[in-house]
């Protein structure tokens, strides 16, 4: 039954939200929408950050370290009591599932908003949420149930089981410290290897294990709760696509869930939200077989709005970031169960600053371009503007593309329509893969699992760089800011008597050097050879705002592009490529083939080195880990790739390494210099 609105509490005048990036950016809209002030907090790595500009109150918390900024409770709840704030919304992430806050919040008198101090205690222990909802009569996942287990106890609890197992931090989520583990002899290091990664992002190694359940599909519940004890539930969320235990891309409904199993799986998630005694907005997460539909489990509950929330709103019509606010001021759920309904799919994908041609490790930079997309039944969240510095400090994530429609067929192709419409420039990202990823015909057709992804490998990571984008990034350059050629001023060959070739050398991302020859003409034509191919005929037209079309045998391709210097990023349908200009005679100074080849290895990108394993002088073989570069609370392990002696150790345990920095010399490798001599028949060639 509905309750009564408390009156003593009305709606808050200032709340400060406690986050950063798209979510801060996204509550702060629905604030301004109330007529709310907001308060945003920022650390120095954010000074200039979106979120900033966006609010109408900015404090600064301290260094980029988001132990002295977002983590830290002391300055948080500061800046809310300088500024007056009556409420913190604390996003997600961070501190939004640390009772801490909570409890701060409580002692001066600010709302949390947020479920009671208690209900964060009891499910954000994953093992003590087990026990809870076991005795709620809520199916879970066999596996541990004990708390503070030893390495070895951890072993014997893995083998009873029978692996494989899953090891999950206690503490947290997202991913971070979980290890799937298939062989007996990986148990152990896998076990360190979760705790340290689990220490360093939540401040607790606790491990549990659990039975890992074969093709699973990971589905997870909405639910809303009051103070007055009523508690809904708004749908399912498919969550199967996953990478490393990493949400990727989310919609609502499942396509997997039936209308009996959508009730069943609805009512134990209330019986959950009930067992703590639960408040605001919250999602519980079960765990089901692809071979067992009407099976499922109980995994966690997350006590805090999800990244994926956006495809229940857009289902349901509802403003979930309000109604946390409506109830944590005292204000009952405005509907009951059945006046809930659902109409239409929605499908959302997830932008991460990561290159997936290399095992999808972080990225950094300077965002140079951006385009977001519009359309019909098109939302985006987005958290960063051009100018944002995208570094190592925090969570990859820039932004999610959300789209809307009739039905699974229409969502699906409205989002790809957007993501190709999309163009980040500055920063590689992952668009590219995840438009191959929505082409996927298992994906197309709904039958989804959290092993799709790894199952089909390059398929969707492998993507080349097309030639008209290399003939764009070549030609752009050698125009005048008119986009045309300009004989006295670009350096495009012209001679009296006619036009003559000019060579250009360009590192290509996954094509490696490639030689383009150029002849211009007239207005924007030109001709043009690829690593001397015969000759092919095109044009390039720049446009306002990096706009350029590229016609390349009579096929025109549309661009945004942006030059950095020496390098010409190019995005074509929501892909975007770094092409560089190449400098033969520095080919000498880069003896190693790849980041964990031989000779020396290289870090794969920015970070922490929190393990060098290896020494000067030691011996090592093929396959052998040298180091562990932590980058965003996530580790990666570099290892050598031939056998060989270990020169030199460039990295320090615990210091700072930049992308493509060495980390360990193996052996002597000379390369010879690959310069060219070009004889009075080829192209010249341009710097």
């Amino acid at each position: 039954m509905i309750g009564v609105p408390d009156v003593s509490r009305p709606m808050f005048s200032t709340v400060l939200v406690a986050n950063r990036g798209e979510i801060a950016v996204r509550v702060i809209r629905t604030l301004r929408a109330l007529g709310v002030a907001s308060v945003a907090v920022y650390s120095d790595a954010d000074a200039d950050a979106r979120h900033v500009h966006d609010a109408d109150v900015a404090v600064r918390l301290g260094p980029a370290a988001a132990s002295e900024s977002y983590l830290d409770v002391d300055r948080v709840v500061a800046a809310a009591l300088t500024t007056g704030a009556d409420a913190i919304h604390p996003g997600y992430g961070f501190l939004s599932e640390n009772p801490a806050p909570a409890d701060a919040c409580e002692a001066h008198g600010i709302v949390f908003v947020g479920p009671p101090v208690a209900a964060i205690r009891a499910m954000g222990d994953k093992i003590a949420a087990k026990r809870a909802v076991t005795a709620a009569g809520v199916r879970v996942v066999p596996g541990s149930d004990e708390a503070g287990l030893d390495d070895e106890a951890l072993v014997a609890a893995a083998l009873e089981v029978g692996l494989p197992v899953l090891l999950k931090p206690s503490a947290g989520g997202g991913g971070k410290g979980m290890r799937l583990v298939r062989d007996e002899a990986e148990l152990r290091p896998q076990i360190e290897s979760a705790r340290r990664e689990a220490r360093n992002a939540f401040g607790d190694d606790t491990i549990l294990v659990e039975r890992y359940v074969v093709n699973p599909r990971h589905v997870e519940i909405q639910v809303m709760a009051d103070t007055y004890g009523n508690v809904v539930h708004l749908g399912e969320r498919e969550c199967s696509l996953q990478r490393r235990h990493q949400k990727i891309m989310e919609e609502a409904p499942s396509p997997f869930v039936t209308p009996e199993v959508r009730a069943a799986m609805g009512a134990q998630a209330i019986d959950t939200a009930r067992a703590c005694g639960y408040a605001g907005a919250g999602t519980v997460e079960f765990i089901m077989s692809d071979d067992r539909p009407d099976e499922f489990f109980f995994l966690e509950m997350n006590t805090r709005l999800q990244v994926e929330h956006p495809v229940t709103e857009l289902i349901f019509g509802i403003d979930l970031v309000e109604l946390q606010l409506r109830i944590a001021a005292g204000e009952p759920l405005p509907f009951t169960q059945a006046d809930l309904s659902s109409v239409g799919h929605a499908i959302e994908a997830r932008i991460y600053a990561e290159d997936p041609a290399r095992d999808f490790l972080p990225t950094g930079g300077t965002l140079h371009r951006l385009v977001e997309a519009t359309g019909v039944g098109v939302r985006v969240d987005s958290g960063i503007n051009v100018g944002t510095v995208v570094g190592t400090d925090y969570d990859p994530m820039l932004a999610k593309v959300i789209a809307h429609g009739a039905d699974r067929d229409e969502a699906l192709r409205r989002l790809d329509a957007a993501l190709s419409s999309t163009a980040v420039l500055g920063v590689t990202t992952n668009v590219g893969f995840l438009r191959r990823l929505l082409a996927d015909e298992e994906v197309r057709s709904g039958r989804l699992d959290t092993g799709l992804v790894e199952r089909r490998g390059d398929a969707l990571v492998t993507a080349d760089v097309p030639d008209a984008a290399v003939v764009g990034a070549a030609v752009l350059p050698l125009l005048d800011a008119r986009g045309a050629a300009d004989p006295w001023q670009a350096a495009v060959g012209w001679r009296h008597g006619g036009p003559s070739w000019v060579r250009r050398r360009l590192d290509v991302p996954r094509r490696g050097t490639v030689s383009v020859a150029l002849r211009f003409h007239g207005g924007s034509t030109v001709d043009a050879m690829i690593d001397d191919a015969a000759p092919r005929t095109a044009s390039v037209v720049a446009g306002p705002e990096g706009a350029v079309r590229v016609t390349l045998d009579g096929v025109t391709t549309p661009m945004v592009v942006h030059r950095d210097g020496g390098v010409t990023w190019v995005g074509v349908a929501g892909s975007a490529w770094p092409i560089r200009d190449h400098n033969p005679r520095a080919d000498h100074l880069r003896p190693d083939a790849d980041a964990a080849g031989h000779g020396t290895i290289r870090s794969p990108m920015p970070g922490v080195a929190t393990a060098v394993l290896v020494a000067e002088g030691d011996v090592i073989a093929a396959g052998q880990k040298v180091a562990i570069i932590e980058a965003m609370k996530m580790e990666h392990t570099l290892m050598a790739s031939v056998d060989g002696k270990v020169t030199a150790v460039h990295a320090r345990q615990g210091q700072p390494v930049g992308l493509d920095d060495p980390v360990v010399t193996i052996s002597a490798v000379e390369v010879p210099d690959k310069r060219e001599n070009a004889s009075q028949d080829e192209p010249e060639e341009q710097p």
